[in-house]
């Protein structure tokens, strides 16, 4: 197999791995708490790489990289705030709704033209969103559901941030930015309603700082090693391992509407972030491929 698609994969599991952690954590930490030690415990670790990189802060291109940050920052809220409220196969399948997302903006913001296979795949992933949200349901149809959504709105926003900086900026000062942000706004939000974590809800905080960072190296390695397309699909076993632990530590076994609503989305997704290009010359990929 090749070590991009291996790579992928592993991130895939880690980031699972800290959403779970973050699940767990949510029991008894307010989501903003959580938020704020993921985030300054990731903020130490990427500065100390940035040292041992020797990678510089820039001068040019700081309002962008601010707004990356609150781009991100926004996401992590939201996406822990959902977590917290709802299975998390449920939460993993909205944030996978980010490259959709991408999709729109990128047409609306940027004025780049929506790929022709788009007209019948953008309904198709909202008719998918409706029956994960299940608006039959009032329990489900609710603010957490949406705050998903939300999440992959923020993330989607990051993404074409992240485009343009990345021609000119180190990723470590791009996830710099990000985490920074995240951390000050965070930490306003948390400031009135605190809860001094007690006996393991250290380690589980600690750990989501760790491993989510580790989860962003393993992607960023993954995209240096396989073609963007390839590590974006397989980035999407990732909803594997998040239905795996919500069944084995919470019993959330997701209904089928669920079921069918996330592979809805899943299917749609990917088919509408696979570059034409790739579609238009199976020969050619399969040759990389191999």
């Amino acid at each position: 197999m090749n070590k991009g698609v291996l790579l992928a994969i592993a991130s895939a599991l880690v980031f699972s791995a800290m959403n779970a952690l973050i699940k767990a954590a949510s029991l008894t930490i307010p989501s903003a708490e959580i938020v704020f030690f993921r985030s300054i415990i990731g903020t130490v670790l990427v500065l100390l790489l940035m040292c041992q990189a020797r990678v510089a802060f820039s001068t040019q291109g700081v309002p962008l990289l601010v707004l990356r940050g609150v781009f991100g920052a926004l996401y992590l809220l939201a996406f822990v705030y959902t977590i917290a409220h709802i299975p998390l196969a449920d939460a993993a399948i909205l944030a996978y709704l980010s490259p959709f997302f991408v999709i729109v903006l990128s047409s609306l913001v940027l004025g780049e033209r929506l790929p022709a296979r788009a007209k019948f795949l953008l309904p198709l992933v909202l008719i998918g969103v409706g029956m994960v949200i299940d608006p039959f349901g009032f329990s489900a149809f609710n603010i957490y559901a949406l705050a998903g959504v939300a999440s992959a709105i923020f993330a989607a926003g990051a993404s074409i941030t992240i485009r343009h900086l990345s021609k000119s900026h180190h990723t470590y000062e791009i996830i710099f930015y990000f985490l920074a942000t995240a951390t000050v706004i965070s930490a306003v939000l948390m400031k009135d309603e605190f809860v001094m974590p007690q006996g393991i809800t250290w380690l589980y905080l600690i750990a989501i700082g760790v491993v989510s960072l580790l989860g962003q190296i393993f992607l960023t390695k993954a995209f240096t090693h396989e073609n963007a397309a390839v590590v974006a699909v397989t980035r999407y076993i990732g909803l594997a391992f998040n239905i795996l632990w919500g069944v084995i530590f919470w019993d959330e076994v997701p209904d089928w509407l669920t079921a069918l609503g996330g592979t809805l989305i899943v299917v749609a997704c990917i088919w509408l972030s696979w570059p034409a290009k790739a579609v238009k010359e199976p020969e050619k990929k399969k040759a990389y491929a191999g």
